[in-house]
């Protein structure tokens, strides 16, 4: 998942250097909710496994 939200961040700067104000918007929106989606699930694994640990 963090793949994807590297690849729409990078269309996100190539269509802003182009000049292409809607797609850039949309790819880097679409980035953004991809990473912080793969922050959520990286936070939740790590509580789970710090609760795996301890019972």
């Amino acid at each position: 998942m963090l793949h994807w939200a590297l690849v729409f961040f990078i269309v996100a700067i190539v269509a802003a250097v182009f000049g292409f104000g809607g797609i850039a918007s949309a790819s880097a929106g679409i980035a953004q909710i991809l990473f912080f989606i793969f922050l959520a699930l990286f936070v939740i694994t790590v509580l789970a496994r710090l609760f795996k640990r301890t019972t």
